[in-house]
């Protein structure tokens, strides 16, 4: 049995590990979920199918308001910045899941690592903001790292018993997102909607927007740079519309893997909480047939600014 604590329990990427975990009785079981305290009917929905240990709540007003809310018996309840922090480094589990968006997920994630857990990481701001204290931080305390991004979950599967020397650079794909065939004209009358309507994942807000722009992307060459200890150099993008190959790494005699699957995050999800080994996904299976083709092309850097912006930052540190 393998105790997991979801950091960002109401969000895409924690409900959906919610929903593996359920369907694995036997194999997981939640230790404790966090949340900012935005969805709190959903939160409580949870608490009485996973019966966790503890919650934590961002917003201390939230919190007080579930306090009010939850029937007993009910989980410890904390609050704060200080709650979230607790609840990862002091909850008793196996692997902590960290899918908060943005800073709030630092300090949590960091506790983490301290206490000695396995980080499941879904929250790639907490490597761009501070990639070399948590990579040290982990390397000190022997915590694996796993990406459950698709693109770095890809790199990771294929970097396995690959030596160092012998990689010549990773390439990090993307959609090219709902714009990719629009003019410059065209982007400076964009709606939020059309933004927000990515063509192949279903994700949360933030990430669906920079999506839009390829911000994810740079911030994914930063992810990559600080999970694999990759020259930003060595760390390329290509668009790739289909969204079936998720990344790919290249060797120094000229040989490529690629990591294929189904646009579904409960693939890299359930590949990062029950690593080294598989189980059966709930994912539809890949049919290349049906797919028929792949295509590749290069990203086009007038019109998404973004990536290139986010790559130089990377590299002035």
């Amino acid at each position: 049995m393998r105790h997991v604590t979801v950091l960002g329990a109401t969000g895409s990427v924690g409900r959906r590990t919610l929903e593996l975990v359920a369907q694995f009785p036997d194999r997981f079981r939640v230790a404790g979920l966090a949340a900012r305290g935005s969805n709190l009917p959903l939160l409580a929905e949870q608490i009485r199918a996973h019966r966790p240990e503890a919650v934590a709540l961002l917003d201390r007003a939230a919190a007080e308001q579930l306090a009010r809310e939850l029937p007993a018996p009910r989980p410890d309840l904390l609050a704060g910045p200080e709650g979230l922090v607790a609840l990862a480094a002091e909850v008793k589990a196996d692997i902590v899941l960290s899918a908060l968006v943005g800073g709030a997920g630092l300090l949590p994630t960091m506790a983490a690592i301290r206490a000695g857990r396995t980080v499941a990481l879904a929250n790639k701001e907490t490597l761009v903001m501070a990639g070399a204290l948590m990579t040290a931080a982990a390397r000190e305390r022997g915590v694996a790292l796993l990406p459950v991004d698709s693109e770095h979950s890809a790199i990771f599967q294929c970097l396995a018993g690959a030596k160092p020397s012998e990689v010549r650079r990773v390439l990090l794909t993307a959609s090219g997102g709902p714009f990719a065939t629009w003019s410059r004209d065209a982007l400076e009358r964009v709606t939020v909607a059309e933004a927000l309507r990515h063509p192949t994942w279903r994700m949360g807000a933030k990430i669906t927007i920079d999506s839009a722009t390829l911000m994810n992307k740079g911030l994914e060459v930063i992810e990559a740079h600080w999970l694999f200890g990759m020259p930003f150099d060595r760390v390329d993008t290509v668009v790739h519309p289909q969204s079936i190959v998720h990344s790919m790494v290249e060797f120094i005699d000229g040989s490529m893997l690629a990591q294929l699957g189904m646009p579904d995050m409960g693939i890299p999800i359930l590949y990062a909480l029950n690593y080294p080994d598989r189980l059966p996904c709930p994912a539809p299976a890949l049919d290349l047939v049906r797919v028929g083709s792949l295509t590749f092309h290069a990203q086009d850097p007038e019109r998404f600014p973004c990536l290139a912006l986010a790559r130089r930052a990377g590299v002035a540190g």
